[in-house]
């Protein structure tokens, strides 16, 4: 396990946090849920049918010790439920629709975090992304002043960690969308020890090159300084601008950025996804992600191929943004 997740889980210890997995019948969850469980650092939720869970838990010869499996169609807790769907729909459904609706997994799992039972989700080892991000959206929403959630990647290579987004969600934000990216990733960062230096990214440099696209650079920069004076952030930056200084110097003399951001916050999905893969297979790093940014409280999407070590980590994310989550 990597320095990163050692913080993580120190940061997660003892707070007692539970986080639900939709799909509780499949072998890397058990398997993650297990491991999870025995090291105490959260409590996983398994939602599906108990004794199909109980049976294939005995099959991979997983202990259950300190794990709660709930089953939707036999949840003590369902008119509350249903109750508090309805309310949080603000109508759109009935009762009756709502009972329906959530004996589906992920908006079962997805409520018992909006009603605080469980303090973050993790789907999409067989689901699709849709599948996990649309319940999160209509229920748990986002939070105040952000209109979009976006995904984020942490790229690790032994002592090197940087946060790239949005790699995942957003196929082409605006300028607005790129200032909320911006100052989630932020956040995103400190989570992981990772004192946020946030360069926005174009095919531009301060101007040298003027288009649509590079304005919409140039105006996410404004509106994200706006939104948090805190951060630390600027652009638009070409790549190497914002990371070599040497190039820096030379293209961005007078910027607090100096080669020597940590932050980067691409201009479209189409960009931001084939970065990331091509600094995960020709530069050695690990992805770790993605992590879903600006909800209210944590739920994260799985690949469908991942592994039982991919759940586990993603699971140890999002116990620590549900720990911050506590506190706002």
């Amino acid at each position: 396990m990597s320095d990163l997740f050692e913080i993580l889980e120190s940061k997660i210890t003892g707070h007692n946090l539970k986080i639900v997995f939709p799909e509780g019948l499949d072998e890397r969850i058990l398997g993650a849920a297990g491991r999870l469980a025995k090291a105490k650092l959260v409590t996983p939720v398994l939602i599906g049918d108990i004794e199909l869970i109980q049976e294939k838990a005995r099959e991979l010869k997983i202990s259950l010790e300190s794990i709660e499996i709930y089953d939707p169609k036999n949840y003590i807790m369902m008119d509350e439920m249903v109750e508090a769907f309805v309310k949080v729909r603000n109508g759109k459904v009935s009762e009756e629709q709502a009972r329906e609706t959530l004996l589906d997994e992920n908006y079962f799992g997805t409520m018992l975090v909006h009603i605080k039972q469980a303090h973050g989700m993790v789907s999409g080892a067989t689901h699709s992304t849709a599948d996990t991000v649309r319940p999160a959206l209509r229920i748990i929403k986002t939070k105040p002043g952000i209109q979009k959630t976006s995904g984020a990647f942490i790229m690790v290579r032994g002592e090197e960690k940087y946060v790239f987004a949005d790699c995942a969600i957003n196929i082409n934000p605006d300028s607005q969308d790129l200032a909320e990216i911006a100052v989630e990733s932020a956040k995103t960062a400190l989570m992981f020890d990772i004192e946020p230096r946030v360069a926005m990214l174009s095919f531009s440099t301060k101007g040298s090159a003027k288009s649509s696209e590079t304005q919409k650079v140039v105006d996410a920069v404004k509106l994200a300084k706006e939104m948090d004076p805190q951060i630390l952030l600027d652009g638009e930056f070409q790549f190497d601008a914002a990371f070599v200084p040497s190039v820096a110097r030379q293209k961005a003399p007078d910027s607090p950025i100096q080669g020597d951001a940590n932050v980067f916050i691409f201009p479209s999905l189409e960009a931001g996804n084939i970065s990331y893969k091509m600094v995960q297979r020709l530069g050695g790093f690990e992805a770790v992600g993605p992590i879903l940014q600006g909800l209210n409280r944590p739920v994260n999407d799985l690949s469908r191929g991942c592994s039982e070590e991919d759940v586990y980590k993603l699971a140890v994310i999002t116990a620590a943004q549900g720990l911050v989550a506590q506190y706002q």
